[in-house]
């Protein structure tokens, strides 16, 4: 791991944290005793808000430590939970001492139970599952109990794996009704042969599951226990090892250097499960998903056998720095054939994560869409790659195409570096505060745009929803309060309005023996220019438009210890004064959603989903299994209007991207079915005809200065 101050991501800005990271070195030779002490140090000097560590903290860290390691309580049994209980108000203390006791009883009991759980299993498959019983199976985990015994944790075990049967069950038989009637000299299976089909699957899922918990290493169970300390602070300060901080830096880069494939442990072995458009492995076109890895080699040194290896591993084995080159020894899927490839290793880009565009047609009038996933950025080199650069260039090539009004569309943004969205949202204004930023001991700062020139200067509306967070709601904000944008989408964005930096824990050890990884850690809050926070509250829209995951709990508010909301005093800052109409456009598109049936529609299907997620008890008769089917057939029917709907938007790719996506018949049929998703998009629509009833000030000047011409 590249050995960096801070990392700064939605967070933060540009700014450090206030106290010297050099202050003190540890050197504790006790791996996992050492961590702790780091995390505690970097918890008690970096986090916004301090934490009482007391019985009550030690009490949540205790049912949230179980939780997270055996969340379905299909392990422990109640004597563990009994055992367990006397260190419930002790882990206060531990945690301040350096005790691992807990961590290791728990540890060791839990490798105990698995092991059993793992031989009584094959029993279960001995007898055919009985779907003429009637049984129900309970998932309401949370406040269900531990199993008394071994014999009732089996029957739980059997119950789960039932309710998995279940379901491949009906869709064999669904399957095979399909078929028949497509070819009526195709001989009809029983459903007892159904049936043992479908043990097989279940059988052979469960053991690739235990595969895979039997991968994980002491290492992988101690940053769990780390976690359930640091996760009592707030919910988005976490600790991750090595191996995760690698991964969170791809995720928020979109980029990384190695062969392009995405890799899952497959019967012992590591199978290519998808190939990335773009990569070294799609350009070779030499291997296919479905090939499976058995070896690898690095240039001219013998190559690892990879059966049976951890999928981590495995993939440190595989990665390496563009240029280089990696020998794999393959098993293909198609003959089985064994056959040696040899890649160099390149840069690959993660395409969906990038801002993409898209021209829209509509009553001879032309609009832009832009759909940002997240904001991205390359930390090593913010020049080189930037989610701001990006949707920059992506305007400039909308404007040669003589758009009207732009859609941004952030939904299921869930943030990136504060940076960028800076940067981006100075893109839409001349200059100006964008977010306030408070850090402990209530200092604040303000970030602005002071580049005076303005990329997009006419009608613009951005698209959010629940799952639109953090470096996106500041975005949103600071373009509705300066009332430069129309926010369309649900009730709320997501909520968190908390910052948070990256903090390397091996900058702190007197020798490099250990790889500690980083503690994400929530240093400061982030403020509206208008003095409130995003926090639990998130960005309300001026159009208010239903979807799907209206009454689910999404959202900061859902979260566990979240920070509270609060206030703050507004930046100074002047009103954008370019629209004509604003308010009158607001209140016609809210007239228009409010008579839409459709939009009664998804709100009516938005209640239904709520009221099934809702469920807790479900019965194992196939019977009542198919009669509840039935039912819910019947009645979410009435909702084949929302999937059947389709606007009257017309989509065209931009004149400048053409030929590079025609060349490439993938990533031309990626950008087809984008397309055809958009064109069942309500909320895409609205925002279309809410820009075309924008007038903009700046849109009509140019047309007067055109004709004058």
């Amino acid at each position: 791991m590249k050995k960096k101050l801070i990392v700064v991501f939605i967070g933060v800005s540009l700014f450090l944290i206030s106290w010297s990271l050099s202050d003190v070195k540890f050197d504790d030779p006790n791996k996992d005793k050492l961590l702790i002490e780091i995390v505690k140090y970097v918890l008690d000097k970096g986090h916004y808000e301090s934490k009482d560590i007391n019985d009550e903290f030690s009490e949540k860290i205790f049912y949230t430590y179980l939780d997270l390691i055996d969340s379905q309580k299909k392990y422990f049994l109640n004597s563990d939970l009994k055992e367990f209980r006397k260190y419930k108000f002790q882990l206060d203390d531990q945690w301040l001492s350096y005790d691992l006791s807990f961590f290791n009883l728990t540890y060791q009991r839990l490798l105990q139970r698995m092991k059993e759980s793992e031989a009584f299993l094959p029993s279960i498959f001995e007898s055919p599952f009985d779907f003429e019983l009637n049984e129900d199976i309970n998932i309401d985990f949370e406040n269900m109990s531990y199993s008394k015994n071994n014999r009732e944790r089996k029957d739980r075990w059997r119950k789960q794996l039932k309710y998995t049967a279940l379901d491949l069950y009906d869709i064999k038989i669904l399957e095979q009704e399909f078929l028949l009637k497509k070819d009526n000299d195709l001989e009809s299976k029983p459903n007892s042969e159904l049936l043992k089909e479908v043990t097989v699957l279940v059988r052979n899922n469960i053991n690739q599951s235990f595969d895979s918990m039997n991968d994980l290493e002491k290492k992988d169970w101690f940053s769990t226990y780390i976690n359930s300390f640091v996760s009592q602070f707030d919910p988005h300060t976490y600790y991750f090892q090595p191996e995760a901080k690698d991964r969170f830096d791809m995720n928020i880069s979109g980029k990384f250097d190695g062969i392009g494939a995405r890799l899952s442990k497959k019967n012992g072995g590591i199978e290519i499960v998808d190939i990335i458009l773009g990569g070294p492995v799609w350009r070779d076109k030499k291997i296919e998903i479905g090939d499976e890895i058995i070896k690898v080699g690095q240039a001219d040194q013998p190559p690892v056998d990879v059966i049976g290896m951890r999928l981590e591993d495995a993939i440190k084995l595989i990665k390496g720095p563009k240029g280089t080159e990696v020998k794999l020894t393959l098993r293909k899927k198609i003959d089985g054939h064994i056959k040696i490839v040899s890649i160099i290793r390149d840069e690959v880009l993660l395409e969906e994560t990038y801002a993409k565009s898209a021209i829209i047609k509509k009553d001879n009038r032309s609009y832009g869409l832009i759909s940002l996933p997240k904001f991205y950025i390359d930390f090593d080199n913010y020049n080189e790659k930037n989610c701001a650069t990006d949707v920059k260039n992506e305007i400039l090539k909308l404007k040669k195409e003589g758009i009207e009004g732009l859609v941004l569309d952030l939904r299921n943004n869930g943030g990136g570096a504060l940076q960028a969205v800076v940067d981006m949202t100075g893109l839409f204004i001349e200059k100006g505060p964008i977010v306030q930023v408070k850090s402990t001991g209530n200092r604040k700062k303000i970030l602005s745009d002071k580049d005076p020139s303005v990329v997009w200067n006419g009608p613009l509306v951005v698209l959010v929803n629940q799952m639109s967070a953090s470096a996106s709601e500041i975005l949103a904000a600071a373009l509705q309060d300066y009332g430069r944008a129309i926010i369309i989408g649900t009730t709320q964005s997501f909520g968190k309005g908390t910052v948070q930096n990256i903090v390397d824990l091996n900058r702190f050890l007197s020798n490099s023996q250990f790889d500690l990884g980083a503690l994400k850690i929530t240093t400061d809050k982030f403020y509206r220019i208008n003095g409130g926070s995003v926090q639990i509250e998130g960005v309300k829209s001026d159009i208010i438009i239903p979807n799907s995951y209206s009454f689910l709990e999404i959202g900061e508010s859902d979260e566990k210890n979240p920070l509270s909301w609060d206030k703050i005093d507004p930046a100074p800052y002047d009103l954008w004064d370019g629209y004509f109409n604003f308010n009158d456009v607001v209140s016609n598109s809210k007239d228009r959603v409010n008579e839409n049936p459709l939009a009664s529609l998804i709100t009516e299907n938005a209640k239904w989903i709520s009221s099934k997620r809702d469920l807790k008890s479900f019965s194992l008769n196939y019977n009542s299994f198919k009669n509840t089917q039935n039912i819910d057939k019947n009645y979410v029917s009435k909702f084949d209007k929302i999937k059947d709907y389709k606007n009257d938007l017309m989509f065209e790719l931009l004149a400048s991207e053409k030929e590079s996506l025609e060349s490439s018949n993938e990533l031309l049929e990626r950008r087809k079915k984008w397309h055809s998703s958009l064109n069942s998009d309500f909320h895409l629509n609205e925002s279309i005809n809410v820009l075309s009833s924008l007038k903009s000030k700046n849109i009509e000047v140019k047309k007067i200065l055109a004709k004058i011409d």
